[in-house]
């Protein structure tokens, strides 16, 4: 296995050499490359080991938008004496941000007491930015809403610290940055992402593509907006385990994805895509292989950043 990808490695580079065309690191010592994508950043690492697999400007910081809430999951799954069953009161607040913001909802119901694991799930699969800001109140603390906001985003960056995120700063607990920036790169994506990961809670949570809303939703059901875990969708792929889409004017079609196959994990960022589908599956097959009588991948085109910030 490790001396057929050291070749297949060597062969990539050396057409990387000849056309440019290929994503690769900047490193000679780790001269790895991988398809084209559309992204202007992309990368893409073992989920094992945390090696790198493929670079292409990893290290330039951009906006991740909804991407953002994997620190929200993870500091809330983190955070000491964690109760998932603790019911948490919805503030008409919460509902009024939403709608000023336009931003991507997971309809919760003002005067509603959903759990802490379901407003987790609200967060992940629809995206709610109302179940993210119940999250971030929930957690952070303080005398005040705004104070309680500060200090869970405050929360936020000295995680990003520890897990030695070096290139991201986070302004906001749902990816809405109200100055710009809010910002981070597609290699500390994918180290948050390998960390989060080893956590059940949090892998039960982003592989899950339909969740019952239990009376805190004006819906039956919140279902995922990862199109890689939709049943029956032309982009559902084989192995995906999640993690996180991402949307916005700014930052452009991002997707967070893990994949596992013949016991290998991979996990893989994209951000400001065009196409971010089609982006994911061909670097998950150059790095695991095509599934047996998988049909010949067509690029979208069209995929619309939604009208609403995910």
């Amino acid at each position: 296995m490790i001396s057929n990808l050291l070749r297949r490695s060597r062969a990539a580079l050396a057409i990387t050499v000849a056309t440019g065309a290929l994503i690769a690191v900047a490193s000679p010592a780790q001269a790895v490359a991988g398809p084209p994508t559309l992204a202007k950043s992309a990368f893409l690492m073992d989920g094992t080991t945390g090696a790198t697999l493929a670079n292409k400007a990893g290290d330039t910081k951009l906006e991740g938008a909804s991407t953002t809430k994997i620190m929200t999951a993870l500091v809330v799954l983190t955070s000491p004496g964690i109760d998932l069953n603790k019911k948490v009161t919805v503030q008409q607040e919460y509902l009024d941000y939403v709608a000023r913001e336009g931003a991507s909802t997971a309809r919760l119901k003002a005067g509603a007491t959903p759990t802490v694991r379901q407003l987790l799930y609200g967060m992940m699969l629809p995206s709610g930015c109302d179940a993210a800001y119940a999250l971030a109140d929930t957690f952070g603390s303080g005398s005040s809403r705004q104070a309680r906001i500060l200090d869970f985003i405050a929360k936020m960056n000295a995680k990003a610290k520890t897990l030695g995120m070096t290139n991201t700063y986070y302004d906001a607990f749902d990816g809405i940055s109200q100055h710009g920036n809010n910002k981070i790169t597609a290699r500390d994506l994918a180290k948050l992402t390998r960390a989060a990961m080893k956590g059940s809670t949090f892998k039960s949570i982003v592989k899950t593509y339909s969740y019952s809303t239990g009376g805190t939703s004006t819906s039956a059901t919140w279902t995922n907006t990862n199109l890689l875990i939709t049943p029956g969708h032309a982009y559902q792929t084989q192995g995906a385990i999640g993690v996180k889409t991402g949307s916005g004017s700014v930052a452009g079609q991002c997707l967070v994805f893990s994949v596992t196959r013949n016991g290998k994990t991979i996990i893989g960022v994209l951000l400001n895509s065009t196409d971010r589908y089609p982006d994911a599956i061909k670097l998950t097959n150059w790095a695991l292989g095509a599934p047996a009588g998988a049909p010949a991948l067509q690029r979208s085109a069209t995929e619309p950043i939604p009208d609403v910030l995910d």
